[in-house]
Parts: C-alpha cells; sequence; structure tokens
C-alpha cells in the first residue's frame, strides 16, 4: 500500500469546471487507487482562468501547507491552456516564450523539493474556443497553440528528466474526448472526458511506479 498526500495544482482542467459530478480527473484518480488499496490525499489546487505565471505566484505557499516535512508528499502540474487564450483587443494572457520561461521555473522548482510530474493541457474545440473573462472580454481560444506549448512543454520535462504525460498526444483524435468536449463548452469537458483523463494518469507507467513501486 502506497500513503502519499499529492497537490494537484492547475487551472479549470484540474478543478474539473463542466463535470457534474464535482470530481474531476483527480478526484476519479482518487477513487480508483483507493480501490487498489492505496491511501492517497489528493488536494484539488485547481483555479480557474489561471494561467502559468499565477500558478507560478500561488503554488509553493499553497502546497507548503498541505505537504508537511513529516508526511510522503509529492506534486502534479497541470497548466496552460489559459496562456493561450487571445483576450479581445490585448493579445495572449501570456506570451509564448514567457510561457516556457515560467513553465520551467516552476517545475525547476518543484522538482528540488517534492516527486514531481506534469501533465499536458488537454485538447479543445476551436469551434467552441471562446470563453468570455471575468470582467467580460471574450477569450480566443485555439488547439494549435494548446498543441506547440504542449510539445514545448514535454521538451522541458525531458530535460529536467520530470516525467511527462502528454494528454494533448493521447487525446487529441479519440473520439470520446471529442464527444465530451463537445458536451461541454468546447474548453471544459463533460464528466467522460475527465474520467478519460483519470484513466490515462492511472495506466501511466510513472504513475504507476509512484503507486506500486
Amino acid at each position: 500500500m502506497t500513503a502519499l498526500l499529492i497537490c494537484c495544482v492547475g487551472d479549470s482542467i484540474t478543478l474539473g469546471t463542466g463535470d457534474a459530478h464535482y470530481l474531476g480527473w483527480p478526484g476519479r484518480v482518487s477513487a480508483a487507487e483507493a480501490a487498489r488499496g492505496h491511501d492517497l490525499s489528493l488536494y484539488n489546487l485547481g483555479v480557474r482562468g489561471d494561467t502559468s505565471f499565477m500558478i507560478a505566484e500561488r503554488w509553493r505557499a499553497e502546497c507548503a501547507a498541505r505537504l508537511p516535512d513529516e508526511y510522503p508528499g509529492a506534486l502534479i502540474f497541470a497548466f496552460g491552456v489559459n496562456d493561450t487564450a487571445a483576450e479581445e483587443g490585448i493579445g495572449l494572457r501570456v506570451d509564448y516564450e514567457r510561457s516556457l520561461v515560467i513553465a520551467r521555473e516552476i517545475i525547476v522548482a518543484a522538482a528540488k523539493w517534492k516527486k514531481t510530474m506534469w501533465l499536458a493541457p488537454a485538447p479543445l474545440s476551436d469551434r467552441h474556443g471562446s470563453l468570455p473573462s471575468p470582467t467580460g472580454v471574450q477569450r480566443r481560444f485555439r488547439d494549435a497553440r494548446v498543441r506547440r506549448l504542449s510539445a514545448a512543454y514535454a521538451a522541458i520535462a525531458d530535460e529536467l528528466g520530470v516525467s511527462y504525460l502528454d494528454l494533448h498526444g493521447f487525446l487529441v483524435d479519440d473520439a470520446r474526448w471529442r464527444q465530451a468536449v463537445a458536451s461541454g463548452d468546447g474548453i471544459h469537458p463533460a464528466a467522460d472526458g475527465y474520467a478519460l483523463m483519470a484513466d490515462l494518469i492511472g495506466r501511466w507507467d510513472a504513475w504507476r511506479k509512484w503507486m506500486d513501486g
């Protein structure tokens, strides 16, 4: 049995926005591992609309409060989609090159502190790729920008020796994922999409090594 505290740090896809069961992928991963006999506490630290810059500002303090040194702890990061959103009349929320710099800084600091994994941003639908910001400004999403960022993140993870799950690559041509995103708002999938993500994480070799040794 593995006993582990894990902080899942990310945006609305980590939070589980659009999931009618309010579990997202962290809740489903927790349930699946409990059924295997593992004792996990997955803290969902997903915040809607967060960019990599916003996550960089908060992740260490939030995780330190939940991962005391006397307990085994780990980190999973999942972000990037919001960096690629273009705000009407403003431009990208986080410039591509700046996004890479911030991501590297986050993962380097995290990996020096705790066991760390990194999940790629999931693919989205260009047909419905627009959402309003809290102030009403439209944010336009394009999957090509997400795909480019995912590939660059993968290269950084490989360079740093951090396990990286290419969710974008696994899901972009999956008809079940496309249906789940179409059933949602084009960015956030319905419940079935989060179930697909949880299944991929649960079968991931790096994850299974964490769980099963």
